[in-house]
């Protein structure tokens, strides 16, 4: 990923109509993080949206749950990446039922193997955008 876990801090959030994958450096001056988050992300967000999920399969080394329809329905899913303060974030959103459940499988994946501690349910916070 080109920065470091212990530097940054990520978040995986389920909502209505998809998710939020959110990478933020730990301390706000360190320029070098945002960056490479930012590089990142914007990267990976591109890679979504043509149905390539390599990189997911290879920083887990496992094909992630909910990453087959992923790629099947890639073109009902849309992945937009946004710089943030700190780092950046790629929005998830689909209006198809069936890619909606396999976002959520593929994020509750992300938040355990990252140990992010982020809701693995919808919760009233999760509200459409």
């Amino acid at each position: 990923m080109g920065f470091s876990h212990e530097k940054t801090t990520h978040h995986f959030l389920l909502l209505k109509d998809g998710g939020t994958i959110q990478v933020s450096a730990n301390d706000p001056k360190d320029d070098t993080s945002r960056d490479h988050i930012r590089m990142h992300l914007s990267h990976v967000a591109e890679m979504f949206s043509a149905g390539n999920f390599n990189a997911p399969m290879f920083i887990h080394d496992t094909t992630p749950p909910g990453v087959p329809t992923m790629e099947k329905l890639h073109s009902e899913i849309h992945y937009r990446y946004l710089q943030t303060d700190t780092g950046g974030k790629i929005d998830i959103e689909t209006t198809n039922p069936k890619a909606l459940e396999a976002v959520h499988q593929f994020l509750r994946f992300q938040i355990a193997e990252h140990k992010t501690g982020d809701a693995t349910e919808l919760t009233n916070d999760a509200v459409k955008r």
